[in-house]
């Protein structure tokens, strides 16, 4: 196909070269130029494999973050409430399966042997995960005990650190000093205050409870670690003792032998005794 192009700066009857026209028309026809053809792409093996290998890569990714969010865990969960300090059965568990989370910590489905026969440290509710806390061996408070918060300072306080269950004295230190001391079980131990102090709860008797907490709101108190074992040393001096000198004091007395005078002087000092001679003998 042609376009008449009109021939300007050209007279009627030229040429374009200048020359007398040809033709009859006052125009003449443009050459065509030919369409630019496409030249087809090289395909390249070696980029189609990596395009392939990172689709599968994805996927595969993909896959893997989606099983280690969404991978499921086997735990104890409650099938019924359990009130504070009842023993838990088999019946009050069940197993549940929840998605794995480091922010939850609940007893593993395979410590179930281990939690049947433990009391409940609280009031447990059906359909809520069971913590290690939720249980304990035996309860720290105990009928007929109270608990008190005492709080204190890091200097009234162990070097080592307290645990629920472990067995204290709190000492108070009265201006006059007229000390006394109180034993407790200790149940929580809170957390360390930014000026050092601590709030800890320990377990008493009943009719101690309102005296220690007019101990503790007169700050002058300090908690001691109870022995693990009584002292054992008590009755050292008691026994068998009987060849000691009349110097020996915890020595039961031996009654004076048959025939043996008892009214020897007292001031005998050091000397040995005589031998006492056996019953019946001559007075020689």
């Amino acid at each position: 196909m042609s376009v008449a192009v009109p021939d300007q700066g050209q007279g009627p009857g030229q040429a374009p070269g200048g020359g007398p026209s040809k033709g009859k028309g006052k125009g003449h026809a443009a050459p065509h130029a030919p369409g630019r053809t496409l030249r087809a792409r090289r395909r390249r093996p070696a980029v189609l494999a990596m395009a392939v290998a990172l689709i599968a890569a994805g996927g595969l990714g993909g896959a893997v973050l989606y099983n280690s969010t969404g991978q499921r865990v086997a735990v104890l969960a409650l099938a019924r409430d359990v009130p504070w300090g009842q023993v838990i059965t088999d019946d009050d568990l069940v197993v549940a399966r929840i998605a794995g989370d480091p922010a939850l910590r609940p007893l593993a489905a395979t410590e179930r042997e281990k939690t049947v026969g433990m009391r409940a440290a609280t009031d447990l509710k059906r359909g809520a995960m069971l913590t290690r806390a939720d249980v304990a061996q035996a309860l720290l408070v105990q009928p007929g005990q109270i608990v008190v918060g005492v709080s204190a300072k890091r200097t009234q306080l162990p070097a080592g650190r307290l645990q629920p269950g472990l067995q204290i004295v709190v000492v108070y230190t009265p201006d006059n000093n007229k000390a006394d001391s109180m034993p407790a079980t200790v149940i929580t131990v809170g957390r360390v205050d930014t000026d050092g102090s601590q709030v800890i709860d320990v377990a008493v008797g009943a009719a101690d409870g309102p005296r220690l907490a007019q101990w503790v709101a007169g700050g002058r108190i300090q908690v001691l670690l109870a022995p693990r074992a009584a002292a054992a040393g008590g009755a050292a001096g008691t026994g068998g003792s009987g060849a000691v000198g009349g110097t020996g004091g915890t020595a039961a007395p031996t009654a004076p032998p048959t025939g043996a005078a008892s009214g020897a002087p007292a001031g005998a000092g050091t000397a040995p005794a005589a031998p006492v001679p056996p019953t019946g003998a001559g007075g020689a």
